[in-house]
Order: C-alpha cells, then structure tokens, then sequence
C-alpha cells in the first residue's frame, strides 16, 4: 500500500501540479493563436514576467509588515494580474498591431514575439540579475500532510500550500474562462472570430475589443501561472523559458485555437512527463517474482535530465499522426 501511496505522491499528484501550469499557458497560446492566427513564443517570458511582478509586490508587502495566513505572493495577485496585463497591452500595441496594420504575415509576427521574448529577458536579466529567488524567504512553506491509515498505509499523502492553491486556482480560472467563453457576449465574439475572423468582422463584432480581451485573457493567465510556479519551486529569470515546449505541445495537442482543448492537453502532457521519470521499480516491487526479466533498482522510461523529450516526442506524434489535435482546432 506505501508503494501506491508513493507513487499517487511523486506521479499522480506531481502530474497533476505540471499539467495545471501547462493547462494555463496553453490557454493563452491557443486563445492568441485563434484570435491573432499566430504562436506566440514569449508566452512563458510573460509569464515569468508575470511571478517577478508578483515578487517585486511581495516584497513590498513584506517591508510594510503585511502578513496573513496565506502565502505573500499569492495575495499580491490581485495587484500583479492588471500590471501584467497592462505590459501585455503594451506589448500588443508597440509590436504586434503595428505590424497587423501593415497585413504581417503570421511567420513575421512569430518573429516579432522571437524578439519580444529577448527584450524581457533582457529587462529581467538588468534589473534582478540571474539570481535564484524564493517567495518564502521570510515566511514558512507549508507542507500537508494527509493520513492514510484508513487505507492501510504507513506513508501520507504530501501536498505543499502552493500546489493546494494551484489546483484551486486552476479550477477557478477554467470555470470563469468557460462561464466567459459561452455566457457573454464579448466571449461568443471571442469564439466567432476564432472560428472565421472575416465573417465575424462582417457581423459587427468589435474585432479590436476582441484582441484586447485575448491579451487580457492571456496576460492574467501568464501571471498566475507565472506566480503558482514559482511558489512552488523557484524565481529565475528563466523561469518559463524551459517550459515553452510543452505549453505549445499541450496547445497542438488538445487542438490549436480551442481552449477546451489546450486544458486537456496541459493535464495529458504533464502527467505524461512525471509518469516517463517515474521509478516504476517502486511499483512493480511486489510483482518482482512474476516478471519475465531481472527488476533493476531504477527503471524510468527517460531519465530525469531529459523529461522536456517527452514533450517533444509527443508534439511531433501528434503533427504527424492527428495535426488537428485532440479537439480538432486548426492544423496550420
């Protein structure tokens, strides 16, 4: 029974924590893609850019003595998710609309994301270094721990406050983004233009309104995606870099431009990278003597170093077995 309870602990609960990171990122890259019809690469720079906001306020909070029973940065984030989606604006404003004004190309728009990911890290690098932070440096991390006697086992079930407050976030922000998507009238525009963005400029839908509210959108989903992760590791200045991979192989997975989609396959990729690393020795501890073969002392199927393949092995599984997706968003 321990060895279930390990591994619900290091795989199950582990996937579940990388795919709702994953889950909203690729949230936004699908909404920016279905409405603006380009990959935009700085996503997971905006979203580091999203946790140092939210750092710099925590910082803030904690020089004017705020204290409570919930973890600092994740107060702050009702004052990070508006400066984060006011640089998103901004950044719409001086980089992409320009360039969608002049009929750009979706090729010449990725490029231009290319450079605004250089521009942020630069910024980030120049004003905090490439120091490591942590969100706790004056304040305890909270470990749960869930007995399992009821179940027979030894082991508990061991969750952090930041992994609790990641799935509770992750289900608010799915629940208010489908609540958005089909109960206003800003989000059926949204859907419409996402379907055909010519039709739905004929119908009379403010298509700029619309492109403002993806980057609203997108930019609160940078932030606390952005902030949950670094609650739960670490600050660096390339916090999100390392993740864009699988962010963009959840979107193609769960189907480009369908944000339905994107939420399924952040979970399928995430639990997918913990399940490739996992020591399945553990589990087939108990079965040792029914095995056809010698049972090492580890057995992964990658090692740990190399978890970010599997990602890229599943992406291009799905461009050349079903580029749709999942869903059956859009395959170019």
């Amino acid at each position: 029974m321990d060895d279930l309870i390990f591994f619900l602990n290091r795989a199950v609960f582990s996937g579940a924590v990388l795919g709702s990171i994953y889950a909203l990122g690729a949230v936004g890259v699908t909404l920016i893609f279905g409405i603006l019809r380009f990959a935009h690469f700085a996503h997971g720079d905006m979203m580091t850019l999203g946790a140092f906001i939210a750092y710099a306020l925590a910082l803030i909070a904690a020089g004017l003595g705020i204290s409570t029973f919930w973890p600092t940065g994740f107060i702050v984030l009702p004052l990070a998710i508006p400066l984060t989606v006011l640089a998103a604006l901004l950044i719409d404003r001086s980089v992409y609309q320009p360039l969608r004004d002049r009929g750009a190309k979706p090729v010449t728009l990725l490029i231009g994301s290319i450079g605004v990911t250089l521009v942020i890290q630069g910024l980030i690098r120049l004003i905090a270094g490439t120091s490591t932070y942590t969100f706790f440096a004056n304040e305890p991390k909270e470990i749960f721990r869930f007995s399992t006697e009821w179940m027979g086992g030894t082991r508990p079930f061991s969750l952090t406050e930041p992994q609790l407050l990641l799935f509770a976030v992750t289900l608010m922000s799915v629940t208010g983004l489908h609540l958005f998507l089909t109960r206003t009238r800003l989000g059926k525009g949204m859907r419409a233009m996402a379907d055909n963005a010519a039709l739905a400029q004929v119908s009379g839908i403010n298509t700029r309104q619309v492109i403002r509210a993806t980057w609203v959108i997108a930019g609160t989903l940078c932030c606390i995606a952005g902030t949950m992760l670094a609650l739960d590791v670490s600050l660096e200045s390339d916090l999100a870099f390392n993740i864009v991979l699988p962010i963009f192989a959840a979107a193609i997975v769960g189907g480009l431009g369908h944000a339905y989609g994107a939420i399924a396959g952040g979970f399928l990729v995430g639990f997918a990278e913990t399940l490739a690393v996992f020591n399945w020795t553990v589990v087939l501890r108990p079965f040792r003597d029914s095995l056809p073969f010698a049972l090492p002392n580890e057995l992964y199927i990658v090692p740990t170093e190399y978890k970010l393949t599997v990602a890229f092995v599943i992406l291009v599984l799905v461009l050349l077995v079903r580029p749709t997706g999942i869903f059956k968003g859009a395959s170019t």
